[in-house]
């Protein structure tokens, strides 16, 4: 019998599927939910299926709303390009055009309704702070925010059991993920990292480059096919 419940982020990408896994590990009864705002990468959301049924997990949730109304990404706007070949450095100096506005918070706005209606205690998402994407809503201080947000916006926490952020992955580089995914038995061929929006991983995108760059540095292949 479980003692915890946990709802889980769950893009179908490495970072999530690591989380997904480590939930699991934790001793979590797992509710995954993923997202189609009709993001150019929706390929992604194929993985988070497989990925949801390869864990054997209590629920999977896809929720379904439309950020191609204002855009403002690369990801939510096909007319602007996504960067391509950029080196680590490249990727460091500035939060890039992929940067989806307040999309974490949306996301896990959705995650703690949700959770608050299981009577969930943990929310589990794969932020990380190392990431050279940059990404404001992948930091520490938003995390802490966002918990704050989840003690005072939310009957749970107003009675003291704020359903908690967990977040296993933040202060993690993305070669020490892969070692914890394949610790956790993480199946990396059915995840999915590409933002280019084909059914192949394109290779030259920034999220590719970085996972493949990790795989590389851990002398590592990676299973996923790359055009």
């Amino acid at each position: 019998m479980f003692e915890v419940k946990a709802v889980i982020l769950l893009s179908g990408g490495l970072d999530s599927s690591t989380v997904l896994y480590q939930a699991k590990a934790d001793g979590c009864e797992c509710y995954a939910i993923s997202f189609d705002y009709q993001q150019r990468h929706r390929r992604e959301l194929e993985s988070a299926r497989a990925i949801a049924l390869s864990a054997h997990i209590k629920a999977h949730q896809v929720v379904n709303f439309d950020l191609t109304l204002w855009g403002g990404s690369a990801l939510t706007d096909n007319e602007m390009e996504l960067p391509i070949d950029r080196n680590l450095a490249e990727m460091s100096q500035n939060i890039p055009i992929t940067y989806v506005p307040a999309r974490n918070t949306i996301f896990l706005s959705f995650a703690l309704a949700y959770a608050e209606t299981l009577g969930a205690q943990r929310i589990y998402i794969g932020v990380n702070a190392l990431d050279y994407s940059g990404y404001p809503d992948c930091r520490l201080d938003y995390i802490q925010a966002m918990q704050e947000v989840f003690r005072l916006g939310t009957k749970q926490g107003r009675e003291g059991e704020a359903i908690k952020i967990v977040t296993p992955l933040i202060e993690l580089k993305k070669t020490e993920i892969i070692e914890l995914g394949n610790n956790l038995g993480v199946p990396w061929e059915q995840t999915w990292s590409c933002y280019a929006g084909g059914e192949t991983a394109c290779g030259v995108c920034d999220s590719c480059r970085l996972r493949l760059a990790a795989f590389e540095e851990l002398g590592l292949k990676d299973p996923v096919f790359y055009a």
